[in-house]
Formats: structure tokens, C-alpha cells, sequence
């Protein structure tokens, strides 16, 4: 048996959300806040967090500074029982740090990339790797990262690991079309319904929907509070969302990815894997931080019969 059921590779910082903040203070001027809070913070940390919190053996590649920030990180995730054996600490860069401001609104963010900016998909070798049943991957750049995420997925496969990737935001606006050749070679494509649009050209989340589906054999389409769809093998499962308070919304698609991978691993059909998913994203909103409101195992099971009524409508099962 593998020691580990997911390897995860990508970014780790933290992060500090400020509640009520109104308005930004200009020079010389103070502005009072609701409240304050530090959190571990990055897609791929969130994700980590959300999993292990559900009972899946997990270990973590990134890159942490030699300082308290990193040493808080370390001892979360230890506490959380996922293995930092692979953390690299670096000698040049600090932690990183995010500011998140508003997060129950339209979030700003001031952040510094720190320790982040030395992430390379190199720091994943073969033999770590091999200790894990499957592997989530994160960091794609585009056109700047292409060739070495498409060269790991295929030396994964080759190793018999399943592979999954949350494609994220492209912050160059190019939105690279290398993308299709990308989610061919893993086992599951996240995205959410505004980059798939990006992606696809298409204004509509069935027709982005149609249009991935032939390009991914496993592509899940995160839609926001209506819900999520997954296509397999062109067969399109679709779940709604559920209605709950939403306090900071930081993490919600990284939570969201760690349900879908604990039905998946669990080898729950796609129906029930997006339940999960729909449920995480739900639990992680209604908390300051984006691990925060994330259930454990017990706490996900009450949450999803709480709710078991819960509508599928707005969607018809297809083939594409």
C-alpha cells in the first residue's frame, strides 16, 4: 500500500483577512476594522488542509522562508497529520504573505509572493512521487510552464498514478490554448465556469462544457453557488449548490476540488463526488479563512444529510 493517497505540489503562504474594511486609509490616515485573522493561506495549502481534515494521507511539495511564518505553516499542517517531509526551506525569500481585504464582499488582495516564486514543478521528483496513489498539481503558467506540466503528467500515468489539476487564473490574459493538450494527459481538469469561458471562447457553461468534454475525458466545471458539472467521458453529472450565510469565500474552489478527490479516491460515482464537493465549498464559505469552515469526515456526512433534499433541477444528463 502507498504511504501516502495524494502527493500535492504548489503554493503555500499565509494569509490575513480584514473584515469591514470599508475603506482604504490614504496617507496618514487610520482605518478601524471588524476584525483581523491569520490563516494558512494558497490554493494548493487549502486544498491540502481540506483533505487531510477528511482523513486522507497527504503530503506536500512547496517552498516555505526560514522564519515564523513558516514554522506556523510546518506545525498546521503537522497537526493535520500531513507529512512536510518534502517542504524545501528557503535562504533567500520570506513566507509569502496575502491581505485579503473584504472577504465577505468583493475581495482585494495585497500580496507577496515570498518562498512562492521558487516553486518549479523539478522540486517534484520521481521517487517521492511514487509513494502516493495519486497527484494534484497546481502552478500551471501558460505558456511559461507548458512543456514541464505536460512531461510530469505523462511520467505519472507512466508510474500508474492518477493525476488531477486545477488549472487557476491566468494572470497574463492569454489564456493559452496549450490548455487542451494539458487536460488530455491528466486524470481530472478543474476549472471554474469564468476561466473555462476564457478557455473555450464559449459564453455559455454547456457549450464550455461541450468543448472541454472533448478535450478532457474527466473535466469538472466549478459553477459558483449553482452548483458544479462533471463530464465523463462526455457523460454530463450536474449537482446545485447549497444556499448557505457566506462570511469569506477564500478557498471555496480549493475546497470544493478536496471533495471531489475524497469521493473519487473513495470511489464514489461522479454523482456523489460533486455532492462532496458542493458540500466543502459550502462549510468552507461560512468561516473566516479558507480552511477554516472545512468538515472532517463525520461533520461532511451530517452536513450533506441536513441537506439531502436538496434540488438537482437545471440541468438534463447528456452525452457529448
Amino acid at each position: 500500500m502507498s504511504p501516502y493517497d495524494v502527493i500535492v505540489i504548489g503554493d503555500v503562504n499565509i494569509d490575513l483577512v480584514v473584515a469591514g474594511c470599508n475603506d482604504i486609509p490614504g496617507p496618514g490616515q487610520e482605518v478601524l476594522v471588524s476584525n483581523m485573522s491569520l490563516h494558512v493561506g494558497g490554493g494548493a495549502a487549502l486544498f491540502s488542509l481540506a483533505l487531510a481534515k477528511l482523513g486522507v494521507k497527504v503530503a506536500f511539495h512547496g517552498v516555505l522562508g526560514e522564519d515564523d511564518f513558516g514554522t506556523l505553516i510546518r506545525n498546521q499542517f503537522s497537526h493535520y497529520g500531513i507529512d512536510t517531509r518534502f517542504i524545501r526551506t528557503s535562504s533567500m525569500n520570506n513566507t509569502g504573505i496575502s491581505i485579503a481585504i473584504n472577504p465577505e464582499n468583493d475581495r482585494s488582495f495585497i500580496t507577496y509572493q515570498g518562498t512562492n516564486a521558487e516553486l518549479s514543478l523539478d522540486q517534484l521528483d520521481m521517487e517521492s512521487a511514487s509513494l502516493g496513489r495519486h497527484v494534484h498539481l497546481t502552478g500551471y503558467r501558460g505558456k511559461e510552464n507548458h512543456p514541464q506540466y505536460v512531461a510530469m503528467a505523462r511520467k505519472l500515468k507512466a508510474l500508474g498514478l492518477t493525476t488531477s489539476i486545477d488549472v487557476g487564473w491566468d494572470d497574463t490574459g492569454e489564456w493559452y490554448a496549450g490548455i487542451f493538450e494539458l487536460i488530455r494527459e491528466v486524470d481530472i481538469s478543474f476549472m471554474n465556469e469564468t476561466e473555462a469561458e476564457h478557455y473555450t471562447g464559449c459564453s455559455a457553461a454547456k457549450d464550455c462544457i461541450r468543448e472541454l468534454s472533448q478535450h478532457s475525458r474527466h473535466v469538472v466545471l466549478k459553477l459558483g453557488a449553482e452548483g458544479a458539472v462533471a463530464a465523463i467521458a462526455g457523460k454530463v453529472n450536474y449537482r446545485s449548490g447549497f444556499q448557505v450565510p457566506v462570511k469569506d469565500t477564500t478557498g471555496a474552489g480549493d475546497s470544493f476540488n478536496a471533495g471531489y478527490i475524497y469521493g473519487f479516491l473513495t470511489g464514489k460515482p461522479a454523482e456523489e463526488c460533486l455532492l462532496y464537493a458542493n458540500a466543502c465549498g459550502a462549510m468552507s464559505v461560512s468561516a473566516y479563512g479558507g480552511s477554516t469552515g472545512v468538515p472532517d469526515g463525520a461533520a461532511l456526512m451530517e452536513f450533506v444529510t441536513e441537506k439531502a433534499g436538496q434540488t438537482t433541477d437545471g440541468w438534463e444528463a447528456a452525452a457529448y
